[in-house]
């Protein structure tokens, strides 16, 4: 479903971009990172009537172990300066071992994706700083996460959700290496609203924020 979703949307913007002027650019963006995320508050009914909670949790992004944190983006440049395109990234969120005991969990975690895509406006300064181009963007989307739980009533949930509205905000800079290539360096923060569901019963309600520093490289035709 993830990858069905992100390349419908890469897909499209792509397109899109055929169908206008020859001046028209087209970015390709691959990135990784260091990616984190404060506390927030989760609360719901417990799976099998086991009662409901309300718990202030310290996810954690994990964004080194497998699998990694990452991000991809296609951006229209319709000029120098305005781009319009798609973000996908793969951020994650690990419930601590506190939080699970307390609650009952063995597992309570967002691991194949906390995923979120959105629909983006970017700004860019070309020979602002010389061959560094600075710029920002901000997007509108979905969260869609893998919503892995094991509960000790027996309850095992397993699979994509969509949960509810996300938001991104990004900054940074690139540079170019050749001709089609740059690199770039970025700030990113993410913000989703979720509400989901356990099996048996139970369901989950938390706002996911993130903070990633990332790295990447970017192809332009």
């Amino acid at each position: 479903m993830r990858h069905l979703i992100l390349s419908t949307a890469a897909g499209a913007a792509l397109l899109a971009a055929l169908d206008s002027p020859a001046a028209a650019e087209i970015e390709l963006s691959l990135y990784t990172g260091w990616q984190t995320l404060p506390h927030s508050r989760l609360s719901g009914e417990l799976p099998n009537n086991a009662g409901s909670y309300d718990e202030l949790v310290g996810w954690d992004g994990k964004s080194f172990q497998m699998p990694p944190y990452y991000g991809a983006r296609a951006t229209w440049w319709r000029s120098e300066t305005l781009g319009f395109g798609v973000e996908y990234t793969h951020t994650k969120a690990y419930a601590p071992d506190d939080v699970k005991s307390t609650l009952g969990f063995s597992r309570l975690e967002f691991s194949d994706g906390h995923n979120v895509l959105t629909a983006n406006v970017m700004r860019r300064w070309p020979d602002r700083w010389g061959d560094i181009t600075p710029y920002v963007g901000g997007g509108l989307g979905i969260a869609f996460p893998h919503v892995d739980a094991k509960h000790n009533t027996g309850s095992r949930t397993y699979g994509f959700q969509v949960t509810g509205p996300a938001m991104r905000l990004t900054a940074g800079a690139s540079y170019p290496i050749s001709e089609r290539f740059s690199v770039f360096g970025e700030y990113q923060f993410t913000y989703s609203s979720n509400e989901g569901e356990f099996e048996d019963g139970g369901t989950f309600k938390t706002d996911i924020k993130t903070n990633a520093l990332n790295i990447g490289l970017s192809l332009n035709f």
